[in-house]
């Protein structure tokens, strides 16, 4: 007689483990019978290490740790109390074990295992671009539209002042030229979210919290392109270790001295937590290496672009002012266009090879194609339903020549290729007109004068360091690069009714051009969540639908 069939979608964990390993085990994994577990209370050298020994062992992460991780945390090579005495591995062990471990498997590869959280705080608006340049971490950084700069801390407005600057024959300009932009700010405020009010005023259906908030935040937006680049900021970070590795790199090839100290100061606290991930940051031969190529190669290409396309002197205004630019796209033809998304939609869902579903889909007729994008895109009821890879088939490319308030928003776009220039005045700025009807469009413009002035006495002595001086109002020059599902998801969340308007403006051009310059209509109209409409008190229906769920 035949065995009845054992029907189980997977057999349960078969390890047998004694009450002390179950106690052991209990301390740092979630679950101590079950195929899903978290690690807990393990430092992150641990983690990656375990995980590395994983990849190439038969057994289960439990009887792993029990196995071979407990006796190699142990003190000087004994085998570990099973009985444990304290919830959390050492780190000491763990370096340790990263000698034993980390060598058989490669650095690169087990750093991507460990993390950490950091904190950095009163770094400038201009480093946190350079901090906020890896695509692979998370960021969260202060806002502007919430956190007003209007008080002193220890008697200075919040900006930073550059040690090369601050020992030049510029720093006294410096400091009163920030200090007067930082003063119009500030004395600006009460003045705008009184227009504001006065402008939209409070209906029976808004709370006083959820008015207080959305008109708060309309007068911050007006008033940020006050703000100069020297502005500091506070941001939350985590990343992997080898993300932080790329970044300390990055920080030691920068020319501010700012990025150098904070990049010394992050690699301090980091080797607090994941020390083991950054042993090559310093070294002569690994990081040093590395960190002296990038700056190499970047003031090399610096040099022929200044011999090939040379800077326009102060007075030389440009000639191209549009403020976004479709500069390539691909496929160029409309059809070949539409052709190759259908293939990209079919092919995972076919045998065959992508030409052989290319040939079949050149001969389908346009409705059975639009057929085919429906079932793909579907019945999309909001912004975060979207449909899968085959959008990335299509490519974009954009040049950009918007203000800096608005670019650093779309810059923390990182699923897209961005690059931009060093900031400068000498692109101007717009002044908003709704600072007009507040009554302050002169003191601001009077202020933006004043940045624009502080940037031309900088320049010559500190090319650099005068970015600082650039106020966010003022316009950049950028490109962003990126494939229409990636178009999808930044033009749908940053044209929202609660986004700034510098930066909807842009993305609603680019939505545009697109659809009518690039010719990919069936691309644009399945970003069928770009808003196109206007805004006048942008948080204010968020900040409503806050409370809601706040109850």
């Amino acid at each position: 007689m035949s065995e009845p069939l054992d029907t189980r979608p997977v057999p349960p964990p078969q390890d047998d483990f004694t009450a002390d390993e179950l106690a052991l085990l209990a301390r740092h994994f979630t679950s101590t019978d079950d195929h899903v577990a978290g690690l807990v209370d393990l430092p992150e050298v641990v983690k990656g290490a375990l995980f590395a020994r994983y990849s190439r062992s038969r057994k289960s992460i439990r009887r792993l740790f029990v196995d071979e991780f407990a006796e190699l945390l142990a003190d000087d090579g004994e085998a570990a109390e099973l009985d444990g005495a304290g919830d959390e591995v050492g780190v000491a062990q763990a370096e340790g074990l990263y000698q034993r471990v980390f060598s058989q498997y490669g650095d690169d590869s087990v750093a991507q295992l460990g993390g950490a959280h950091v904190a950095i705080e009163e770094i400038s608006n201009l480093l946190t671009k350079q901090v906020e340049w890896g695509r692979l971490a998370a960021y969260l950084e202060q806002s502007t539209r919430y956190i007003p700069y209007d008080t002193r801390i220890d008697g200075r407005w919040r900006y930073y002042r550059d040690p090369d600057v601050m020992a030049g024959p510029h720093a006294q300009h410096y400091v009163d030229t920030l200090d007067a932009i930082f003063a119009t700010y500030a004395q600006s405020i009460p003045t705008v979210l009184d227009w504001v009010r006065s402008t939209w005023p409070q209906d029976e259906a808004t709370s006083d919290f959820v008015y207080r908030n959305a008109t708060k935040a309309k007068a911050l937006d007006l008033l940020r392109g006050l703000l100069p680049a020297a502005t500091t900021s506070n941001v939350g970070m985590f990343a992997s270790g080898q993300s932080y590795e790329m970044l300390l790199l990055r920080l030691q090839a920068s020319e501010l001295a700012e990025a150098r100290h904070v990049g010394e100061r992050l690699l301090t606290e980091l080797r607090q937590l994941i020390p083991a991930f950054l042993t090559r940051v310093d070294r002569e031969d690994r990081g040093v290496a590395w960190s002296d190529y990038l700056a190499t190669t970047r003031d090399d290409v610096r040099a022929l672009a200044a011999e090939f396309v040379p800077r326009r002197d102060a007075g030389d205004h440009a000639t191209e002012t549009e403020e976004v630019m479709l500069v390539d796209w691909s496929p160029r033809d409309p059809v070949v266009a539409e052709q190759a998304l259908v293939t990209a939609i079919l092919h995972p869902h076919a045998d065959r090879s992508e030409n052989a579903v290319a040939a079949t889909v050149a001969g389908m007729s346009p409705d059975d194609r639009d057929r085919v994008v429906a079932a793909f895109v579907g019945e999309r009821r909001n912004r975060r339903h979207k449909p899968g890879r085959a959008l990335e088939r299509l490519w974009y490319r954009f040049d950009v020549l918007g203000d800096y308030g608005g670019f650093r928003d779309l810059q923390r776009h990182r699923m897209l290729t961005i690059e931009w220039q060093d900031l400068t005045t000498r692109h101007g700025h717009a002044t908003p007109p709704e600072l007009v009807d507040a009554g302050v469009a002169e003191d601001y413009d009077r202020a933006m004068e004043r940045s624009a002035d502080l940037y031309e006495r900088l320049l010559p002595d500190h090319p650099v360091q005068a970015q600082y001086a650039v106020c966010f109002g003022y316009r950049i020059r950028y490109t962003m690069q990126l494939n229409a599902r990636a178009a999808m998801q930044m033009l749908e969340l940053r044209s929202t009714p609660q986004g700034h308007p510098a930066y909807r403006r842009i993305v609603q051009r680019m939505h545009e051009l697109i659809r009518d310059r690039a010719g990919h209509a069936t691309a644009a109209d399945a970003m069928s969540h770009v808003d196109h409409g206007a805004a006048e008190l942008e948080r204010l229906e968020s900040e409503k639908a806050a409370e809601r769920r706040r109850g």
